[in-house]
């Protein structure tokens, strides 16, 4: 008769990869409420959701501020009258050429607002100059780029001093 022997076997303990894998996702989550932070599946799950979500924010995030330094711009603009419109006035510092943003501009508007008035009156002064020709050009050297861009460097210099 042919008689069969049981051989019993060491247990073989998991190994580390898998656990150092989940405390990893584990602390992602760690700030998560309920069950999005004690199971390992929906753990998996909303981390894949938060990460979707911070991708598509990153692009609306700037979709939003450009919205809210243009909204800042015109809402000075047409409180004091300062130009005709904000798409005027844009269309009006690109043809003199003055380097300015949006994002700066509205830092402007908000903090220094004498400085966004000595901008759009330089810029209208200069397209009264020459409104026959359509055309703007310098009328004076005072109107030059750079002694702009010196005033407004001069208006933040007194501003830090002032501190």
């Amino acid at each position: 008769m042919h008689q069969s022997f049981i051989y019993s076997m060491t247990r073989i303990r998991r190994g580390y990869v898998a656990r150092k894998r989940r405390t990893k996702i584990r602390l992602f989550a760690s700030s998560f409420r309920g069950a999005h932070s004690r199971l390992t599946r929906t753990i998996t799950q909303q981390k894949i959701r938060a990460l979707v979500s911070a991708h598509r924010d990153r692009d609306r995030q700037k979709r939003d501020f450009r919205r809210l330094w243009i909204t800042r711009i015109n809402a000075v603009i047409r409180e004091n009258k300062v130009s005709y419109s904000y798409s005027r006035l844009i269309h009006d510092l690109y043809k003199r050429k003055l380097l300015l943003n949006r994002k700066i501009l509205a830092q402007i508007a908000i903090l220094n607002r004498n400085c966004l008035y000595m901008i759009s009156n330089e810029i209208i002064k200069e397209g009264d100059c020459n409104e026959s020709t359509g055309k703007f050009k310098r009328c004076s050297p005072e109107n030059e780029l750079r002694e702009g861009i010196v005033e407004i460097s001069m208006i933040k210099i007194e501003k830090r001093s002032s501190k």
